[in-house]
């Protein structure tokens, strides 16, 4: 049995009692994160055209769309909620920082469960055996597939959303093996994404649309290639360099990895660490930011050569440039999507800092995310900070009370104080659930 057949064969059994508590917590943390991030993704034009797109062509309209009061056919849905939960620069992030597991994977996972009337524990299967096949299918292809200039969120993130989608809609051994080289055949997204524009908004939806695609085209007996990962001319060897096929399987069963991180800054994760820096200085140092003469930030070769926009000129640029997120860090204290609003960069202190900001690769940092901050002031003082683990990380995790906060800030434009907390407790109670439409006509 080859790498895809196995997986197929352990995502068609995988059940609710296999997973362990602490990942099953995981999984309902990151639906939660998920939620937050599609109710703030309303406010962005990326969001409203996503809706709309759903809203205009929604054939058979019975998957809600979060937030926006319609519903739209499955993979309409789908692609509309995983553009709309990516929009704001705060979903869900791995370890490595090279992809993003909730927009297309949750997403997929909501519009089947919607579609086949799942109960809770069926969704949160689809959802733990999606996340961990983009996180077993990035660690075989990256960091070549990244450097290769492909988007990992999308390009692994189809084979996440159509497992997903799969689990949750049935499908037997066969059928899951299909589903996995139909999502195979539609694997795609650059990385030439960082720009005025909007497409990096855009990558993950079509990545959940063509998974529940590829679900529901294998349920009806549409067949796809068994080597879809391994092959000779499959993903592995098309989308990477290096590739290391066995880590496809590798402790399945037993380890389950999923790979959940979080964002308390609205902009691309790697980045983060650099914020962390700015802050931590910010906080333990008194000075005007007129003083500040010179910034360096060492970063770890791993990411060295990216974000680095100086000039940039909308806030989709200024959410991937690394010198504005650190100014905005030391002007306002903070970094969430306001703080990338489009007038700041009119504000010439901040835009000042902006362009002083110098990015060094520094090969004895610890990780490919480690940041070395240094702040040179005129009166010959240098402040500096160093941050290996970010805020959101497995080890400088946020608390309980700042995912609900997080939820409360970014769904307060849609929902009540009430509804708000209806939605928290259910999705913390989502395996007691006989069918997913209990949270999902509270998210319309």
């Amino acid at each position: 049995m080859n790498y895809t057949e196995t997986l197929a064969q352990y995502g068609a059994a995988l059940t609710y009692e296999a997973i362990p508590a602490d990942i099953v917590r995981q999984c309902k943390e990151d639906i939660l994160d998920y939620l937050s991030c599609a109710y703030g993704g309303g406010k962005t034009d990326s969001g409203r055209v996503a809706a709309e797109f759903a809203r205009e062509f929604a054939e058979k309209g019975k998957c809600t769309v979060v937030g926006q009061g319609c519903k739209s056919a499955p993979y309409n849905a789908a692609m509309a909620n995983a553009i709309l939960s990516h929009s704001i620069e705060l979903d869900d992030v791995d370890i490595l920082a090279y992809f993003h597991t909730g927009p297309q994977t949750v997403s997929a996972a909501l519009a089947a469960a919607e579609w086949a009337g799942a109960d809770g524990k069926t969704f949160l299967i689809g959802v733990e055996l999606g996340s961990e096949y983009v996180n077993r299918i990035s660690e075989a292809t990256n960091p070549s597939l990244r450097n290769r200039g492909f988007h990992t969120t999308p390009t692994c993130g189809v084979f996440g959303a159509a497992a997903a989608a799969g689990r949750i809609l049935g499908l037997g051994y066969e059928q899951m093996v299909n589903c996995l080289g139909l999502a195979g055949a539609q694997a795609s997204g650059l990385m030439e994404m960082y720009g005025q524009s909007m497409q990096k908004r855009f990558n993950p939806g079509p990545a959940a649309r063509n998974g529940v695609t590829a679900a529901l085209f294998a349920q009806r007996g549409f067949t796809g290639a068994e080597t879809i990962l391994e092959g000779e001319r499959g993903f592995c060897r098309a989308f990477a360099d290096e590739a290391a096929p066995e880590r496809l399987t590798a402790g399945l069963g037993q380890d389950f990895r999923v790979s959940f991180e979080y964002k308390p800054y609205s902009c691309a994760r790697p980045i983060h660490n650099a914020i962390d820096c700015a802050l931590a200085i910010r906080k333990k140092h008194e000075f005007n930011l007129d003083d500040v003469e010179s910034m360096i930030c060492k970063r770890h070769p791993e990411w060295a050569l990216y974000h680095d926009i100086k000039e940039p000129k909308s806030y989709h640029m200024s959410q991937v440039s690394l010198p504005y997120s650190v100014a905005a860090a030391l002007t306002f204290g903070k970094a969430l999507f306001d703080e990338y609003d489009e007038v700041n960069l009119q504000n010439e202190s901040l835009m000042r800092l902006c362009r002083m900001l110098v990015i060094e690769p520094d090969p004895s940092l610890p990780r490919g995310v480690s940041c070395r901050l240094f702040v040179t002031l005129k009166d010959g003082r240098t402040l500096d900070a160093q941050v290996d683990y970010p805020k959101g990380s497995y080890e400088n995790p946020m608390t309980d009370q700042e995912h609900y906060d997080k939820f409360v800030n970014l769904s307060g434009h849609k929902l009540s104080s009430t509804r708000q907390r209806e939605i928290f407790d259910l999705v913390w109670g989502l395996e007691k659930i006989a069918d997913i439409s209990e949270l999902t006509r509270l998210l319309a």
